[in-house]
């Protein structure tokens, strides 16, 4: 990819502490952060409004990233989000986020959020969740391992075909 200019799509009241840490890794020129106060104004507006303001953010971005949490594929919005990115031909990734920390704690895996999308496949998705010598998730390790591989997978992502 010439530019890794994004568009970061997710479930924004359970990830956004996850995603912060996804953008402040800086390898990524990602839309920008949009504060609770913000989105819940956008939010309030309208449908169209959130319609509007997704489309508008989305239609300058190279790449669609969405970042998948445990409840991300059941998010209308993010389902509109991949939709809309399909549709564009605007290459698209996912990525889990579930191992980064978000308050001291990970979380569980959430389903891919590409099989709710009809029509949408082959987009790869990559999980960089690391685990200690116990099995359980090293919210660091996961972290250096997304910080080193980030800009290679969206380096990869698929347009439709």
């Amino acid at each position: 990819m010439a530019t890794r200019t994004v568009f970061y799509s997710f479930h924004y009241d359970r990830d956004v502490f996850r995603v912060q840490l996804v953008r402040n890794i800086g390898a990524i020129d990602g839309s920008p952060a949009l504060g609770g106060q913000e989105w819940e104004t956008v939010r309030l507006r309208s449908r169209d409004a959130v319609v509007k303001w997704i489309d508008e953010q989305m239609s300058y971005k190279r790449a669609v990233v969405v970042l998948i949490g445990r409840e991300t594929a059941s998010r209308p919005w993010v389902r509109y989000e991949i939709e809309k990115a399909w549709n564009a031909n605007k290459p698209l990734v996912g990525v889990y986020i579930h191992g980064l920390s978000s308050l001291g704690t990970a979380d569980s895996m959430g389903a891919n959020p590409f099989d709710a999308v009809d029509g949408v496949v082959g987009v790869p998705v990559f999980d960089p969740t690391r685990r200690d010598h116990l099995g359980r998730i090293d919210t660091q390790a996961t972290y250096n391992y997304l910080k080193d591989h980030l800009p290679g997978w969206v380096d990869r992502a698929k347009a439709r075909a």
